[in-house]
């Protein structure tokens, strides 16, 4: 599975025939490689995913760590609490309801979490759209990684400006991990979750994943201006064209629906 093998599959959408065959140390080498692929062909990077925080579904998955992956200006929208999704060019797409930060600085080095939430600029309701080239969703963690963290789209919702939260990290992460998050298809309640599932507040999975990106060799520290989803406060849920979704989070995040074509 070289770099040039994994874009293929990611852009012809076309199930991987076996696991990426490496560690999860070599699996980011090759990631960092499609990434470099991708810039080669004009894409633009807009920031991070971070996947597998939700311990909830650890076992499920067999994949028992966060891992994290690029969110591309290809892959990336915005809306008011409505949007679409295209799911041409996915495979075997899943939906997950999240908490995205958009940054206004990168973070210092051995940064608190009052730091970060010092380079917050807001926070929004997201629906990060997952896929898998490995059959039925049966991979190793290193496999993940290798897919591109497992990234498709995301569908970023109504902005809330850090200025109208508590100030003080503290009380802004118990703010977020008490938040509920219902999920529907169409009338159907589909799962229900909690921030507190994701490494305990996505604040705290924020700092997990900034330990683990600048740990990484040749990775591209966090910008101004980057976006970063912290991860499924449920399960996630296959869709197909044509579904409507729709998820109610708690305050301070706001609804969101996504139609998907």
């Amino acid at each position: 599975m070289t770099p040039e093998l994994l874009l293929r599959h990611l852009d012809d959408a076309t199930p991987w025939p076996a696991g990426c065959g490496v560690g999860v140390a070599q699996a980011y080498e090759r990631a960092l490689s499609v990434r470099q692929l991708r810039l080669g062909r004009g894409e633009q990077p807009r920031g991070y995913k971070i996947g597998f925080t939700n311990r909830t579904i650890w076992e499920r998955y067999g994949v028992f760590g966060p891992i994290w992956g690029t969110v591309w200006n290809t892959t990336l929208s915005f809306c008011d609490g409505a949007g679409e999704i295209s799911l041409a060019g996915t495979c075997q797409p899943r939906i997950e309801p999240e908490c995205v930060f958009g940054l206004k600085a990168a973070p210092p080095a051995r940064a608190s979490l009052d730091d970060l939430l010092g380079c917050v600029e807001w926070i929004a309701p997201g629906f990060e759209i997952v896929q898998s080239h490995m059959p039925d969703w049966k991979f190793t963690a290193a496999d993940t990684v290798a897919d591109s963290g497992l990234h498709a789209r995301l569908l970023v919702g109504r902005k809330v400006p850090v200025e109208q939260l508590p100030r003080d990290a503290a009380a802004f992460d118990a703010q977020l991990e008490a938040a509920r998050i219902v999920l529907f298809n169409g009338d159907a309640r589909k799962d229900e979750g909690v921030g507190a599932n994701v490494l305990d507040g996505p604040l705290h999975a924020l700092a997990h994943f900034l330990v683990a990106l600048r740990d990484c060799p040749g990775a591209t520290d966090l910008q101004p201006g980057d976006v970063v989803t912290t991860g499924t406060w449920t399960d996630a849920w296959p869709v197909r064209r044509g579904e409507h979704w729709h998820a109610v989070f708690d305050a301070p995040l706001t609804p969101l629906r996504v139609r998907f074509t």
